[in-house]
């Protein structure tokens, strides 16, 4: 229960305040635990960064995935893939994950978080094959490019309303930049 408080805490002091704001001793005041015993859970910042990701990715994931399993056509699912991706931007496990790729990760966190954006690109290479792309594997990861320039400017507060963004990506990943 403790080790769950703490990353719930971690969550929302990532998104509140980015990676910044997720120190010890704020840790241990939102969890009412005294800073020594924070360090009984995790050793330093990059571990709890490395545990918030193998439990909150998986989650997020596994909604993507269940948005893309409800649509029939490659295109729906392509969709689907684009839209539950930027309708989580506002998820506080997602703004924590976003803090996350910009915080200093040794190499064993950020390979385990390459290697989950990879589980995510890999959902869609197969919509993408069935809707005739020569090379799937490289269009998913132009898309999810995409996508993350979206996230990015959702996360800024760009001057578009978020579903004007999300419009437009759809637009421009089913429909190309010619719209």
């Amino acid at each position: 229960m403790q080790r769950a408080a703490l990353l719930d805490a971690a969550r929302s002091l990532l998104s509140e305040g980015g990676t910044e704001a997720l120190t010890f001793p704020a840790l241990a005041e939102r969890t009412g635990l005294a800073r020594s015993s924070v360090y009984e859970y995790f050793r330093s910042r990059a571990a709890v960064v490395e545990e918030l990701c193998a439990v909150d990715f998986p989650v997020w994931a596994a909604e993507v995935e269940a948005a893309m399993a409800a649509a029939d056509r490659p295109e729906d699912q392509v969709e689907a893939y684009v839209r539950k991706q930027l309708e989580l931007v506002g998820d506080r496990r997602h703004r924590a994950v976003v803090a996350i790729s910009a915080s200093e990760l040794d190499a064993g966190a950020r390979e385990k978080i390459r290697a989950a954006h990879g589980g995510l690109v890999a959902m869609i290479v197969e919509a993408l094959g069935a809707m005739g792309h020569d090379q799937p594997r490289l269009a998913a990861m132009l898309l999810q490019g995409v996508v993350d320039a979206a996230v990015r400017r959702i996360e800024l507060g760009a001057a578009e309303d978020p579903t004007v963004i999300t419009e437009a990506v759809v637009s421009m990943v089913l429909r190309g930049v010619g719209g």
